[in-house]
């Protein structure tokens, strides 16, 4: 089964996420921050991370860093509110494969991102 990182601090918004994915059979693990986010990495490399840009403690881009030097290849979708033209590129640069604003995603088209994704 296709595993699934959810980094996320919006509470609400990580289990909303994992009951979408598990409704797909995703299996998910979540993390509030990418710190935490890198610990669950080195227990369960997953196959998708859906990262969210602005975290306390550890925001997306310092997260695409640390994974990038521990030359890890996971899929990564930003999956953020966050659209700063600059730091979006920046993701891209570290290893981001796709882009999309959480404010305008229906529940199926986190699903479909992510099964595109999986398929490149």
């Amino acid at each position: 089964m296709t595993r699934v990182l959810i980094v996320e601090d919006e509470k609400a918004l990580n289990e909303a996420y994992q009951t979408i994915l598990h409704q797909h059979h995703y299996i998910t693990d979540s993390a509030a921050n990418g710190e935490e986010a890198l610990a669950l990495v080195e227990q369960h490399l997953p196959d998708v991370i859906l990262l969210d840009m602005k975290m306390p403690r550890m925001n997306g881009l310092e997260f695409l860093r640390q994974l990038a030097a521990k030359k890890l290849d996971p899929v990564v979708i930003v999956f953020s509110n966050y659209d700063v033209e600059s730091e979006i590129d920046e993701a891209f640069r570290l290893g981001a494969k796709h882009y999309m604003l959480k404010a305008w995603a229906a529940p199926q088209e986190l699903v479909r991102v992510v099964e595109a994704a999986l398929k490149k």
